[in-house]
């Protein structure tokens, strides 16, 4: 005759393995529905809130005026050089344009699906890491607002979109007083096109897509540079955004996005 197991051993039997807290930190199969509305009142929040900020001219040139002065001390004030080279070409220059344009939301996006796809595991904390990069960009935009450098008061940069008579920049001809002019750091063409690059080179495996990853935030920061609509320190700006979002990700789900344990991906797929 078998002896009962003993009351404390039933009672830890019937207990919950997981806290509400443990299953809330492990990735699991995103529901479609569920991330499309995600993205959509995410990326509508964060256009609203950035719009929203004051546009203070004043303190955003003052701001453009003091990067562009340590530039110079530094010796890296480049910016006005690749502007005016790269707008020599008129070809290149106008691709550019529609670079910064469409590319900005287009790739983000479709590594977005790609992930959902073929890493249900890893979507989720690398979809964290995107979206706390987005949001501690707009502290940059409320507390050090920017002038653009073809905003800048004799600064000479050319404005590739006025000049070349293209759609390029929601902060250029007549679509201008649709965005915050003065919201230029961090660079969230750079935080955005380098979280992409990683995933990418991390996640794929033909070496030749590796390789298109790590060149597309190497492109991006040249288009930024070449239409004149950032400085190199905004980029720099939008790193250090990219490193919170990826220390706030490992720190909530227990490890870099790219590194979670490989049963995780396999129970998310099943």
């Amino acid at each position: 005759m078998a002896t009962p197991a003993p009351l404390a051993d039933t009672d830890a039997a019937r207990a919950p393995h997981h806290t509400l807290m443990d299953r809330l930190r492990t990735p699991r199969r995103p529901r479609l529905w569920f991330e499309i509305v995600l993205i959509a009142v995410s990326y509508w929040t964060y256009s609203l809130i950035r719009n929203a900020v004051p546009e203070q001219r004043p303190e955003a040139l003052r701001n453009a005026g003091w990067i562009w002065e340590w530039e110079h001390r530094l010796g890296l004030a480049f910016e006005r050089g690749v502007n005016h080279a790269i707008d020599s070409v008129s070809w290149l220059i106008v691709g550019m344009n529609y670079y910064y344009a469409t590319l900005h939301f287009i790739v983000t996006l479709g590594v977005l699906v790609w992930l959902y796809h073929w890493h249900p595991g890893r979507y989720a904390a690398t979809r964290l890491a995107l979206f706390a990069t987005t949001g501690v960009a707009l502290l940059g935009y409320y507390f050090f607002p920017l002038a653009p450098p073809r905003l800048m008061s004799g600064g000479h940069f050319i404005d590739t979109v006025v000049a070349h008579n293209t759609w390029g920049s929601m902060a250029s001809g007549n679509l201008a007083d649709m965005s915050n002019q003065y919201a230029a750091m961090p660079s969230m063409h750079i935080g955005w096109s380098l979280w992409c690059g990683l995933t990418i080179a991390t996640l794929a495996r033909p070496v030749w897509v590796k390789v298109l990853g790590l060149l597309y935030p190497s492109a991006t920061l040249l288009v930024i540079v070449a239409t004149a609509n950032h400085f190199w320190m905004d980029a720099v700006g939008g790193v250090v955004c990219l490193s919170f979002g990826f220390v706030l990700s490992c720190a909530w789900y227990g490890s870099l996005p790219y590194r979670l344990p490989k049963q995780v991906a396999v129970i998310c797929t099943a």
